[in-house]
């Protein structure tokens, strides 16, 4: 049975913000329609949604492939991000439930933990785990996917980001400082831990140039 358009997308998606399809890499709708058991109808499909997502660009007469992301534009995109990821977690301050309170503060032990034991790739996990959960946690339906596609055009820079040495350890205080501001319901300083914590990721990727 063919796989429909909707799993593709989702495989191809989830492939490219696995690096498992690379910047520049071709990608050719007679293997992807093998490799994922899928109509050639149904992996078109899927790339024209990528491409409105900004994770895939269709070269004329050569077909698709996976969009690099530059520095300098990952830079912007986190500057957007600042701005609708502090509305988010100020919304989720209004918002949350005791216990949402306890799985944010739980998530928050597990990211010490991860930066204690060196877990880096454990922590990175839990970073997004965080940044998904306050989107979900403020309802903010359109900001979380505006946000979701934001992440997924830089999801490579911040992933060697995340795996810069001492990293996590510098940017756990900043989560956890956004965990403290929605727990305690304050959505003021939860928009501006998130901002902080942006601010901080952007000073990261200029620092990364270097």
């Amino acid at each position: 049975m063919s796989t429909d358009a909707g799993t593709v997308l989702g495989a191809i998606r989830e492939g490219i913000m696995r690096g498992d399809f690379v910047p520049d890499q071709r990608l050719v709708e007679a293997d992807l329609s093998e490799r994922f058991s899928a109509s050639r109808s149904s992996v078109r499909s899927a790339l024209l949604q990528l491409a409105n997502e900004g994770l895939v660009e269709r070269v004329q007469n050569r077909g698709a492939r996976v969009r690099a992301v530059s520095l300098e534009e990952a830079i912007e995109i986190t500057e957007v991000r600042m701005v609708v990821e502090g509305l988010c977690a100020a919304k989720a301050a209004g918002r949350v439930t005791p216990g949402e309170v306890a799985e944010l503060r739980e998530i928050g032990a597990l990211m010490s933990e991860a930066v204690r034991s060196g877990d880096v790739l454990g922590y990175s996990e839990l970073n997004q785990l965080l940044h998904r959960r306050v989107r979900e946690l403020s309802g903010q339906s359109i900001a979380g996917r505006v946000l979701e596609r934001l992440r997924g055009q830089v999801v490579r820079h911040q992933f060697r980001l995340s795996i810069q040495r001492g990293r996590p350890a510098r940017s756990l205080g900043e989560h956890l400082a956004i965990i403290d501001a929605i727990c305690a319901g304050d959505p003021g300083a939860a928009e501006q831990a998130a901002r902080r914590h942006l601010r901080s990721v952007i000073a990261a990727l200029r620092d990364s140039r270097d």
